[in-house]
């Protein structure tokens, strides 16, 4: 069978066994550095909880190589499966958020993508749906503060307080996991990965496009994120005030310890080699 790009099929949400394999393969990548990440401590900086990670290089690297829808959504489902399933800590409407921001934030980004050779322009994209997507939590999370939802650090008699304590940590996050583990890491990484992981799944690189960064289809792709956004928030404030509609919480870390971690650790690991390993064996035939 002849290799392919993502750029022949006739729809971005089209789906063959070759999508299936690149949303296996990023799903369990991001679900592997996110549980390393679990593991890792969490510091104080004047009084700022900080968390290390998660690693977003990896996942954002992969993921800028296929430039799929189903690539952007495996992002979050990795998340679910690796670090709320298999962990018992899953809430059906509190993982639509995720699915929503995280999704439409990485198919915006990726849209305005010319050159794929010009690792500049990948991480200014990769950095670019990392910071949009913690910017639509912030305004998530300010919202529930604002209808009595959910109780967020503010002055009592300045309830505006509430976005500078909310932005503080959405512009540590963007710093961090976009920036410092996204962005720059990505650099290095993104060009040793194009064009040896793309053969392995049955493609070809993807390759550039004439014409301006933003397009009619960038524009149609930022208009849907502005629209899912408010859905996002209304589906979250109902996951707080009603339950999860389906709730899958035995709590196996709470029961086992932090060990409980190297469970799905491991699984994402196998999952993820396994993949590649698969596919070069049939290569090699």
């Amino acid at each position: 069978m002849g290799a392919s790009t993502p750029a022949d099929s006739k729809s971005v949400f089209s789906f063959d066994h070759r999508d299936m394999m690149v949303f296996i393969l990023v799903m369990s990548l991001h679900g592997f550095q996110s549980m390393i990440t679990e593991l890792l401590p969490e510091f104080s900086v004047g009084g700022l909880g900080i968390e290390i990670g998660p690693f977003w290089f990896v996942a954002m690297s992969v993921v800028l190589l296929f430039r799929s829808f189903w690539a952007c959504l495996a992002i979050p489902v990795g998340g679910i499966v690796f670090g709320e399933i298999l962990i018992g800590d899953f809430s059906a409407l509190g993982a639509v958020e995720g699915l929503i921001v995280i999704t439409m934030s990485w198919f915006f980004a990726m849209s305005l993508i010319t050159d794929p050779t010009d690792v500049k322009q990948i991480a200014s994209v990769g950095f670019l749906a990392k910071a949009m997507e913690e910017i639509a939590a912030w305004f998530i999370d300010v919202g529930k503060f604002y209808v009595g939802v959910e109780e967020l650090e503010a002055i009592s008699w300045l309830p505006e307080t509430v976005w500078a304590t909310e932005g503080i940590g959405a512009f540590v996050q963007i710093i961090g996991a976009g920036l410092v583990f996204g962005a720059i890491p990505t650099l290095y990484l993104y060009p040793r990965l194009r064009g040896k992981i793309e053969p392995l799944l049955g493609m070809n690189p993807v390759e550039g496009r004439d014409g301006p960064t933003f397009t009619s289809s960038s524009l149609k792709r930022l208009v849907a994120w502005f629209i899912l956004l408010p859905i996002a928030f209304v589906v979250e404030t109902f996951s707080e005030t009603s339950g999860g509609l389906i709730v899958f919480e035995p709590e196996f870390v709470e029961t086992y310890g932090q060990e409980f971690l190297f469970i799905p650790i491991v699984i994402s690991a196998l999952v993820a080699f396994g993949i590649v390993y698969y596919r070069q064996q049939k290569a090699e035939v």
